[in-house]
């Protein structure tokens, strides 16, 4: 059978014999104590010290099971009055109340770090970039449709001998839109660029990157072109005039303003069996040759006719003798 365990048997302490217990000040029970002074050397009454019996440790033995919290601690732990259902629940409301305002601004101040304040810069950029190149095509197709005007009315009136020599050169320099019969050379990247891992295909000399088609490459082929005598030359529908300029700029090649992507299509109005023999592989082998190495392979069609609208021109300036 399980042990039962019982409490410790407990020795009183003799009347006579009880230890003096010393209160403090602040104690509930202050107002019964008979002085809050220390005693005068008169007032102190010398007492015979007691013998220590064996009863002592029986004593010390009743006070710490009996009595283990000392008087002045007990004392020390007055309890003071309760608070009022206003103030508890209020002081609760205004804590919590802090709490979501620290919460709020914590918050506020994360999303302010991690925000790019270029961000901003680049949208605004953006869409003032987005507006005037909207603002552009809008002039550039009301420059058009004046064009447009100008040639019905002077094909309307009779013609001088002066005004046909300065329409042709206008059609020359791409002021006015051209049709007739031509060819058309089309030109692309290398379809296996995206694949050549080995590096088959051939680089360029001063970096570890593909042969693809370049500015230069068409500026070659345009000049080629006007050389065998083509009347108007353009690019991915954009007329070549004689302010368009053929360059890169960044990863694209840009024909005036306008930018163009592989395939690149060289539209030329002018003989077509005398621009293509010319264009053809066996009058420019080297050239062919260096573009099959690479993976291009340009490839040249006639057509006996197709349009070319007039290039955008830009502001003239015109030299002046000073007086």
């Amino acid at each position: 059978m399980p042990q039962e365990h019982s409490t410790p048997p407990a020795y009183p302490v003799p009347p006579n014999q009880e230890p003096v217990r010393r209160r403090a000040v602040f104690s509930a029970g202050f107002a019964d104590l008979p002085s809050h002074h220390a005693q005068s050397p008169d007032e102190i009454s010398h007492t015979p010290r007691r013998r220590r019996t064996g009863t002592d440790s029986l004593q010390l033995i009743d006070d710490l099971i009996n009595r283990p919290v000392d008087q002045l601690y007990s004392d020390a732990r007055l309890v003071s009055k309760p608070d009022s259902k206003i103030v508890y629940w209020g002081t609760r409301i205004v804590v919590f109340l802090i709490c979501i305002a620290v919460g709020f601004a914590g918050c506020q101040f994360v999303r302010l770090l991690n925000t790019d304040p270029r961000k901003q810069v680049r949208e605004s950029l953006a869409s003032e970039l987005a507006a005037e190149n909207t603002r552009l095509e809008l002039l550039e197709s009301e420059n058009m449709d004046l064009r447009k005007q100008i040639e019905a009315q002077s094909a309307s009136a009779t013609q001088s001998a002066a005004e046909r020599i300065v329409k042709e050169n206008e059609a020359a320099a791409g002021g006015t839109a051209v049709e007739g019969e031509g060819i058309v050379m089309t030109i692309a990247n290398p379809l296996a660029a995206r694949n050549d891992d080995a590096g088959s295909l051939p680089r360029e000399a001063t970096a570890d990157r593909l042969r693809v088609v370049t500015d230069t490459d068409l500026q070659l082929l345009v000049s080629l072109m006007w050389q065998h005598g083509a009347e108007a030359i353009a690019i991915n529908d954009n007329r070549l005039g004689v302010q368009t300029s053929i360059r890169t700029a960044g990863n694209s090649i840009l024909i005036g303003t306008t930018a163009i992507e592989s395939p690149y299509k060289i539209q030329a109005i002018g003989d077509k069996n005398a621009l293509a023999d010319a264009m053809s592989e066996r009058s420019l082998p080297a050239l062919y040759s260096d573009f099959n190495r690479s993976g291009m392979h340009p490839q040249i069609s006639k057509t006996d006719s197709m349009r070319l609208e007039a290039a955008p021109i830009g502001k003239l300036t015109y030299a002046q003798k000073e007086e």
